[in-house]
């Protein structure tokens, strides 16, 4: 989907079409993160998971609102019912994006570049919003082809042109590549696809990881990874970055009580139960420490949950902190015979 959040706000409130619109935390107080911005915001500089307070230098007349979570899972349910038309292999990456294999498409139309153009048109006549599509060969390269000509594009890599396109991609557009290991890439000489091609496998895992493995295939255009209908959810949880930093126990209680309930009531909706609880804290000078407790048995029951993520907190220095963020995952599930669609639920906070 095209800056998913941001348009399904300007699609809902008129007053927000065609101006800057910056969807995520305020620039108030010590001010919040962006999580997507419109098109319009997106020409003075501004980016997801940049802060507010700096978007807020690049457009001083940007409008910014809190994300509305439930109206965009909504929207992205809708979305799904539409993929679902054509095919049942269905990955869901976030809320705004998912692989679909179509290898055998359920109306027969025999083209994938067909289906991607009558999802769009779909998309846009009954949710009155636009996606961008990339059709080919594999996940890898579909992902890459459907960022290029957004909004509202639709990109086609065949087969015989996957190579000279990775060739030419330069290494900061290949996904899974991030700022830091594009920047360690471009100091060792390594700027484009053709760059990393040069080198061997062995040299590509001795200078990457694990990781350079991938790269090595992925630069020939080479990913056997298949489309993943339904995996098994890992955890579960949730968490909160507070406007202000939290000072004392009374606060920090209450709004760890407002998290625990959140995963809470994921942990029974989806049926789920875990023996393991994680509490997630990240402090005002943005160090991060997570602190875990597994118990005997597994359990939902939000008075455990706030319990132990309380006891948590307690074992850290708390009277002396000042806390920007919390967060608790519930994990090690007890086996369940249903698989759960992975990600159905996760809010993806930050958008491309």
């Amino acid at each position: 989907m095209d800056a998913f959040y941001a348009s399904v706000e300007q699609r809902d409130f008129p007053e927000y079409r065609g101006l800057p619109l910056v969807v995520g935390g305020l620039p108030e107080g010590r001010g919040g993160v962006v999580a997507t911005a419109s098109y319009e915001a997106r020409k003075f500089g501004i980016r997801s998971a940049m802060s507010s307070k700096q978007a807020l230098q690049l457009c001083p007349h940007a409008i910014f609102v809190r994300p509305r979570f439930a109206a965009y899972k909504e929207v992205s349910q809708k979305i799904r019912e539409i993929f679902g038309r054509y095919t049942d292999l269905i990955e869901p990456l976030s809320l705004d994006e998912a692989y679909l294999d179509v290898t055998d498409d359920k109306r027969d139309i025999g083209s994938a570049i067909e289906i991607a153009q009558q999802i769009k048109q779909a998309i846009k006549g009954e949710l009155n919003l636009t996606a961008s599509a990339g059709v080919s060969v594999n996940k890898f390269v579909a992902k890459i082809a459907s960022d290029i000509k957004k909004p509202d594009g639709l990109t086609f890599i065949g087969p015989s042109s996957i190579e000279t396109f990775m060739e030419n991609l330069p290494v900061e557009k290949f996904y899974g590549v991030g700022k830091v290991t594009a920047d360690k890439m471009k100091k060792q000489g390594l700027f484009t696809g053709a760059d990393l091609k040069k080198l061997s496998q062995d040299e590509m895992i001795s200078r990457f990881g694990k990781a350079g493995g991938f790269y090595y295939n992925i630069v020939r255009g080479i990913d056997d990874r298949e489309v993943q209908p339904h995996r098994e959810t890992k955890s579960m949880g949730a968490e909160d970055t507070f406007a202000y930093d939290l000072t004392g126990a009374d606060e920090m209680h209450a709004e760890l009580e407002k998290i625990a309930k959140t995963v809470h009531d994921r942990l029974l909706r989806y049926h789920l139960k875990g023996r393991t609880i994680t509490l997630k804290i990240k402090y005002s000078d943005f160090r991060q420490i997570t602190r875990s407790q597994s118990l005997p048995n597994c359990v939902n029951d939000m008075g455990t949950i706030l319990n132990i993520s309380k006891t948590l907190l307690a074992n850290t220095d708390i009277e002396n902190s000042r806390i920007r963020l919390l967060g608790i995952t519930v994990s090690n599930f007890l086996p369940v015979e249903v698989k759960i669609k992975a990600q159905s639920d996760q809010l993806s906070l930050f958008e491309d």
